[in-house]
């Protein structure tokens, strides 16, 4: 019970940090559009509290900001991000807490395999939302938003997520360790 509380705690401090963060790059929307704010605490989530948590925080967290915020877009562009980002936080969490050594270099392969698996769903999910509302989402603009645009964000979560897990680490918040993923996997 008292480890429930804790990741529901920090599941909602990560919502209230995807919530600010866009604050501090709002003033330039392309600037802010590259770093992408938001990716940061979803990540976290999964990496920190779990598949389950990071996914509920990924899915609500584009849906509440357009809501109270009126950003980004609700349809297509929030309801798109939400399915993006619930894949973020699931694919590195389950990556993550699966890995045989929870390490810098386990890290790096849920991030990326979580960052590519996030975009196809995204791509995905523009085809439907877009089919749906009569325009065309063509190669090009998959492109464009998945990884081109995207390119600064990338490199900003491939520095800054393994900074901070190593800071947390060295803190004594998260550990790196070895251990059996199947019996942690079952508790979840």
């Amino acid at each position: 019970m008292k480890e429930t509380t804790k990741k529901l705690t920090l599941s909602a401090m990560f919502i209230a940090l995807g919530l600010v963060l866009p604050f501090l790059t709002m003033q330039i929307p392309r600037f802010g559009n590259m770093l992408l704010p938001m990716h940061i605490p979803v990540f976290l989530c999964g990496l920190i509290c779990g598949w389950k948590y990071g996914g509920a925080v990924g899915f609500v967290l584009p849906l509440l900001r357009s809501v109270v915020f009126g950003m980004p877009v609700f349809f297509p562009g929030a309801c798109s991000m939400a399915f993006e980002l619930a894949t973020y936080g699931i694919v590195a969490g389950l990556l993550y807490g699966l890995s045989r050594w929870q390490c810098i270099r386990a890290l790096y392969r849920a991030i990326i395999a979580a960052m590519l698996a996030g975009r196809v769903v995204w791509g995905l999910v523009q085809v439907l939302f877009l089919g749906i509302s009569g325009a065309a989402f063509t190669w090009q603009m998959f492109a464009a938003g998945a990884f081109l645009n995207a390119v600064p964000g990338i490199v900003v979560q491939l520095i800054l997520l393994p900074t901070v897990m190593l800071a947390l680490h060295r803190t004594g918040f998260v550990h790196f360790h070895k251990h059996h993923a199947v019996s942690e996997t079952a508790e979840q």
